[in-house]
């Protein structure tokens, strides 16, 4: 069962630019019912923040460590998240 509100910050390391991580991953959260953002970082990784039902997060985190198709996660790093968020986006590399 739920355990209410989760956020949390991740950084997803390995082969998860140029293979459609992002969007791959804003479906997902989709599905899930996660709210939050994800985008590109320069370093190669993708970082994002996820926000929803504790079970629906986990679910999701679950899921980055695998991604689309042709990604190759090495690791993801997990932080506690903050902030507020009605939908899912991706958003502009930074």
């Amino acid at each position: 069962m739920s355990e209410g509100l989760k956020t949390l910050h991740l950084v997803m390391h390995g082969r998860v630019q140029g293979v459609w991580y992002r969007d791959s991953m804003r479906r997902e959260a989709g599905k899930l019912g996660v709210n939050g953002w994800t985008r590109n970082l320069g370093d190669g990784t993708v970082e994002a923040m996820v926000q929803g039902d504790a079970d629906a997060v986990d679910a999701l985190v679950t899921w980055a460590h695998i991604g689309p198709e042709f990604a190759q996660v090495s690791r993801i790093d997990v932080e506690p998240g903050g902030g507020s968020y009605s939908d899912f986006e991706v958003r502009g590399d930074a």
